[in-house]
């Protein structure tokens, strides 16, 4: 596998929109003339009175500046953690006693870790959260109808756990403990499947976005929520009287759609069951939180004094034709090829943070993607009747949003048309050099192999069938992919992206791994794997700050690492460093199917920053979760001076 940079085809050989090339051709500019004689300087006027003096600036900074550097430097993992099998998603930890909390999903439980020497993490014990609600709530029959614990969260000696339930459909739950003991003190219903769980930062607030997926074979569709719990009277004698659950009901599918919000809406799904909210950011002064709703690309606002949704508004697309904005968008042209496309990303962050810049909330967002797909069991195919009623081994698949762009153009496949406007940018956009009647652009080695939403981009959107798949009527406008594969910034007053990080993880990578393990997925090795699906994948994010510059960390699901920015000035954030503690010449599965540890850490999930004032050993720590791997890998921040 090569390394190649620019085009690479005649068929993507020229970006020519708005160039005069395009056009035809001027006439030959003459050549220039003499220039003229310097008339003389005319007479100086009198020197007016001097002005009042003007205020004070503010003090200069010193002739210095920092920057720093992470160095793996402790792991943890529990001893039954299985392989791909989520035994460490979501992290916190607890400055008063040291301890860091892990949601093993694998387990259904929350391991509570001592980390009192950050490079020798011991477990203490375990929550049997489902157990504890189950023993609490007259509500719930037993433990078993009780899922994972989904996210964590921890303020002021209190631990919050988020809970879903099975079926998942139905209400969850957050559980409250003592953070010192693991002491039970109360549980509270909030919405369907609460997938973030997170306190305001005065400890006031317990905020949950429940997901509200909806089954396996979209029979039962829940409305995603966002659920505030007012802890004013203390999380021990919490109650449901202080949950307060809102939908999106208020709000109308033409409004949001006008505002940007991605609502395909499924077999007739109202808008509240459309939208599905993910992670929530809260606000310095614990007055305002948001909601990023990642399959809708939109975010919400909440007045939490209130508890009530006051705006909704969608991320917008990103231009992968523009340069700064290129990407490698096929694993079959054997080689890492980073160029400009036809094409625009829906960003459609996961995971969101906020920091505060000049008297202003600021989102950063992690822009993954997520597609939706919806299989469920069935006994044979007369049982599979509903969407795309696609019956396999046991298996109906209902609902499907993604598709290849070569399977829209191809007769054998769907045979819709993509609008020449959307690739008419690039010179012999539309040549078929071997005469299959697929034009050169959308070959596997080019575009055809990227997987784009096919809800998305539609002339006119009645033309799909039930399951959400384009059929022969199809007119594509434009080509809309899954994510951004970036991370951007959005003021929250204007609602306004005012950064986006462009082509930086994927060309960073291709440098710093090679091309064997360039955009390789997090559960085996193999360059290229993920270039037509959504790249780097970038999945977590937290923001901290360090001697008053604040810093960005982003996890890159597949590929694996953290990326580090200094995003001080949200409008022009500088790229620090990358680090990946995993090891590409080792398999990450061993012959037995468990996890073979030489591997390293593999699918970053969650992460939490821990300052210098709160940390055990009195260094900066980034603490991170790994999906796959079911490690929590422990990182210590070094602060340098440079001169500037």
């Amino acid at each position: 596998m090569t390394v190649t940079n620019g085009f690479k085809l005649g068929a993507v050989m020229a970006l020519c929109a708005g160039m005069a090339a395009c056009q035809g051709d001027n006439g030959a500019t003459g050549a220039a003339g003499p220039a003229g004689p310097i008339g003389p300087a005319g007479p100086s006027g009198p020197t007016g009175p001097a002005g009042p003096t003007g205020p004070s600036g503010p003090a200069g900074d010193d002739g210095t500046d920092q920057s720093i550097a992470l160095a793996k430097i402790g792991s943890f993992r529990n001893p039954s953690a299985g392989f791909d099998e989520a035994a460490a998603e979501i992290v916190a930890f607890d400055p008063a006693t040291r301890q860091l909390y892990i949601v093993n999903a694998q387990s259904e439980t929350v391991d509570i870790v001592d980390l009192s020497s950050p490079s020798s993490p011991v477990l203490s014990s375990t929550l049997d959260v489902s157990g504890d609600v189950a023993a609490a709530r007259s509500d719930v029959a037993s433990a078993s109808d009780l899922g994972p614990a989904n996210s964590i969260s921890v303020s002021n000696g209190v631990l919050a756990v988020a809970i879903e339930a099975d079926p998942k459909t139905d209400p969850g739950y957050v559980a409250f403990y003592q953070s010192a003991d693991g002491s039970f003190l109360s549980a509270v219903q909030v919405g369907a499947l609460p997938d973030m769980v997170t306190f305001s930062p005065d400890g006031q607030f317990v905020v949950t976005a429940n997901e509200g997926e909806p089954n396996d074979d979209y029979s039962v569709d829940p409305e995603g929520s966002i659920s505030v719990i007012n802890l004013t009277g203390g999380a021990a004698s919490a109650l449901d009287a202080d949950v307060a659950t809102v939908s999106f009901g208020s709000f109308s599918a033409a409004d949001l759609q006008a505002a940007g919000v991605r609502l395909p809406r499924p077999f007739g799904a109202t808008v509240s069951q459309d939208m599905e909210p993910e992670y929530i950011a809260v606000s310095a002064d614990s007055t305002t939180a948001w909601a990023a709703m990642q399959e809708n690309s939109a975010f919400a606002e909440i007045d939490l004094a209130t508890a009530t949704i006051t705006s909704v508004w969608g991320t917008g697309t990103k231009d992968f034709s523009l340069p700064g904005n290129e990407a490698d968008v096929s694993n079959r042209d054997d080689t890492v090829y980073i160029a400009n496309w036809p094409v625009q990303g829906l960003l459609m962050p996961d995971s969101i943070a906020s920091y505060s810049y000049a008297g202003k909330t600021y989102l950063i967002t992690a822009n993954e993607g997520d597609g939706r797909e919806y299989i469920g069991e069935a006994a044979d195919a007369a049982s599979c009747t509903r969407g795309l009623a696609d019956f396999d081994d046991g298996e109906c698949l209902v609902y499907l949003d993604e598709i290849r762009i070569r399977d829209i153009v191809d007769a054998g496949e769907v045979g819709a048309s993509i609008d020449s406007a959307a690739v008419n940018r690039y010179a012999g956009s539309q040549t078929d050099t071997d005469g299959d009647g697929i034009a050169d652009i959308f070959e596997n080695e080019n575009l055809g192999r990227l997987k784009v939403i096919a809800t998305e981009g539609l002339a006119d959107p009645s033309c799909l069938n039930a399951g959400g798949q384009p059929t022969a009527a199809c007119v594509y406008e434009t080509l809309i992919a899954y994510g951004g594969r970036s991370f951007s910034i959005f003021d929250t007053e204007s609602q306004r992206r005012v950064f986006d990080s462009g082509s930086d993880f994927e060309v960073v990578t291709a440098d710093r791994l090679g091309p064997d393990a360039f955009n390789a997925t997090n559960d085996a090795n193999g360059g290229d794997d993920r270039s037509d699906d959504k790249g780097p994948e970038p999945e977590a994010i937290t923001v901290g700050t360090i001697n008053g510059r604040t810093y960005a960390f982003i996890g890159l699901e597949r590929v694996g690492g953290i990326m580090v920015y200094d995003v001080s000035e949200p409008e022009s954030p500088r790229f620090v460093q990358y680090i990946n503690p995993r090891d590409f010449s080792e398999d990450p599965q061993n012959p037995d199917d468990s996890y073979n540890p030489a591997a390293g850490d593999l699918g970053p999930e969650g992460m939490v920053f821990v300052p210098a004032a709160d940390s055990p050993n009195g260094a900066p720590l980034l603490l991170v979760g790994n999906e796959i791997s079911g490690t929590t890998a422990i990182f210590q921040i070094t602060v340098s001076e440079l001169a500037r």
